[in-house]
């Protein structure tokens, strides 16, 4: 009896290991928010060759571009960002560039996840509208990127 008590007792805290193992693995969801960052920055990095003169202006393009900014950053992606999937969880340094203060402090990553919408808004309005009212934008789209990254994402290693 004590060895059938051991034996299940040994199957239980394996099985409970295997489960916290299992949903510790955020491999998925930090897959799918690098995608995302890489939506923004090249949709960016187009408006951003525009106001350098480094591509030309072109109304279609850089709408396209704002728009695709504006659709990425509206996009509900709360499962993307589960707790304890930051740099300093066990198993994710180098995986991820996510600050534990994501979840510590989010009432602030949420206003800066706000403020990429209203800007990333203003800019899908004003996008079409030549390369000058890109320019008077792109600050504000700079800045939230910013407001996001300093705080919340480590520097690279």
């Amino acid at each position: 009896m004590k060895k059938i008590f051991a034996v299940a007792a040994t199957l239980m805290v394996a099985v409970t290991l295997s489960q916290a193992a299992h949903a510790a693995d955020f491999s998925k969801q930090i897959k799918a928010r690098k995608a995302v960052m890489q939506i923004y920055a090249f949709n960016v990095g187009q408006l951003a060759a525009m106001v350098k003169g480094k591509m030309p202006y072109d109304a279609a393009a850089a709408s396209a571009a704002a728009n695709n900014l504006l659709a990425a950053a509206t996009m509900k992606n709360a499962a993307m960002w589960p707790k304890g999937s930051d740099a300093s969880a066990p198993g994710l340094d180098g995986k991820t560039r996510a600050k534990a203060e994501n979840w510590t402090q989010y009432p602030k990553a949420a206003e800066a996840g706000k403020a990429l919408v209203a800007a990333a808004t203003k800019m899908a309005g004003a996008a079409g509208n030549g390369v000058d009212a890109i320019k008077a934008n792109f600050g504000a789209v700079g800045a939230s990127c910013k407001g996001c990254h300093k705080p919340f994402r480590a520097p690279k290693k």
